[in-house]
């Protein structure tokens, strides 16, 4: 039950503020067990003070439902103030209340069904590219080669710019995202200075970018291209500056967190050999010199379950920060207006009371017969969920399969000796020795 007149008298959610001004900023950070131990001690709502602010976090499906059900009514949008200013105020992550609704219906225009086509001939034109490269190489480090690989992606469908992460484009933008999360002290020799800089300099490329389109016409298949065209519901286009940071937006959401769960999918398939066998075997009935058609791709379903697994247990984004703008109740708890809220991806992919086993890696899970996620709503959302949905979410699913089939199909890896694979968790998840691997072609 949830109320807009909270009476003051309900309790807040139990939990601890933790030290004077900087609360439980500290062992938030630093401790990648803080969410599980204050669970086991409070329960799957509890409070605490970090980021200068009270918080509430909030972990599993009954609060997902809540909180996504109540966007812009009770909850509001609410970035770090470091990932705000390097965004930029037009960005759509930035943007709430009708003003985002009425962005995203414009954008969305640029990851219809019709556009995801146009965008797979490119997206498989560059992986074959990286996989011949990597087999030349046969020994390397993944992870980064794999931000490579989807920055240029990225690059490629967003602004048509070829090869981004060798240019100076790509330099910048990586100092840019090493900036996104930090603490927002505009000095020469800080990450959030740094990436200021770097911002004004992805700017200006873009706009260039842009003025060169609108002299050349309209002969590309990019995501630029349609947003150029695009109209809302009054016919107004994106201004210059919107549209810059609008792609800003789509390069960083088209690259970070897809870098992560490309990485962990190559990592939990050479850890789960049974896996790999029936996800291969699933490839070579299919015919391996199949084309990667949106037909012949629906028929993958059980790599469709593998990439779900992939993401439930390493979830490429951690979880959402949200403002209570309106008090509420939630659970006979009041919800004070001011306090911001974080829901928690990991903890909700890994409620025993939704997955058997959840620290197994079992794609047969999202099986039609067992569809262990399907009873709860909101019980699985590596894209988050509700109005703030990742609105690329089919991009990515779309770029995942088709590089998780050309991989299948080809190719076999072994993790090299002595490495550190425990998962750092900034900027997203992802192996602290960069996944270091032996790589060769197939031989079926």
């Amino acid at each position: 039950m949830t109320t807009t007149n909270t009476p003051t008298s309900l309790p807040l959610p139990p939990g601890s503020f933790g030290l004077p001004l900087i609360g439980e900023t500290i062992p938030f950070l630093n401790d990648p067990n803080f969410t599980e131990k204050r669970y086991k001690k409070y329960g799957s709502l509890f409070k605490t003070h970090i980021f200068g602010r009270p918080t509430l976090i909030v972990t599993g499906a009954e609060g997902n439902r809540f909180l996504f059900s109540n966007d812009h009514k009770y909850f509001s949008n609410n970035w770090p103030y470091s990932t705000r200013i390097l965004l930029g105020p037009a960005s759509l992550s930035v943007q709430k209340g009708t003003e985002h609704q009425n962005r995203r219906k414009l954008l969305s225009q640029a990851f219809q069904p019709r556009a995801l086509a146009s965008y797979a001939i490119t997206m498989e034109q560059i992986t074959h590219q990286y996989l011949d490269r990597w087999e030349k190489l046969a020994t390397f480090a993944w992870y980064p080669e794999l931000r490579n690989y989807t920055l240029d992606i990225a690059c490629k469908l967003l602004v048509g710019v070829d090869c981004a992460s060798q240019t100076q484009l790509g330099e910048w933008y990586k100092i840019w995202v090493n900036g996104l999360f930090t603490l927002p002290i505009n000095l020469p020799w800080t990450n959030f200075g740094k990436a200021l800089r770097c911002r004004k300099l992805l700017l200006a490329e873009i706009e260039k970018i842009v003025h060169q389109r609108q002299e050349t016409g309209n002969s590309y298949q990019d995501v630029l291209e349609l947003l150029l065209q695009a109209e809302d519901e009054e016919g107004k286009r994106l201004s210059l500056n919107e549209l810059k940071d609008q792609l800003l937006t789509l390069l960083f959401a088209g690259h970070e967190t897809l870098t992560s769960a490309l990485a962990s999918l190559c990592l939990l398939l050479v850890q789960n050999p049974e896996v790999l066998a029936t996800a291969r075997s699933e490839q070579q009935q299919l015919g391996i010199d199949t084309p990667l058609t949106s037909e012949n791709l629906k028929q993958m379903t059980y790599l469709d379950q593998v990439l779900k697994e992939v993401m439930r247990l390493i979830p490429p984004v951690g979880g959402g920060f949200r403002e209570v703008i309106q008090s509420c109740e939630f659970n006979g708890f009041r919800i004070p207006q001011g306090w911001s809220v974080l829901y928690q991806v990991g903890k909700t992919h890994t409620d025993q009371s939704v997955y058997n086993h959840p620290e197994v890696f079992d794609p047969e899970r999202f099986s039609p017969q067992r569809a262990e996620d399907k009873p709860k709503p909101f019980s699985y959302i590596p894209f988050g969920g509700g109005v703030r949905e990742c609105l690329g979410k089919e991009f990515a699913k779309l770029e995942m399969k088709l590089f998780a089939a050309l991989l299948l199909r080809h190719y076999q890896w072994e993790l090299l000796p002595e490495q550190n694979l425990e998962m750092t968790m900034v900027p997203t998840p992802h192996p602290q020795d960069g996944l270091k691997v032996s790589f060769k072609r197939f031989l079926s």
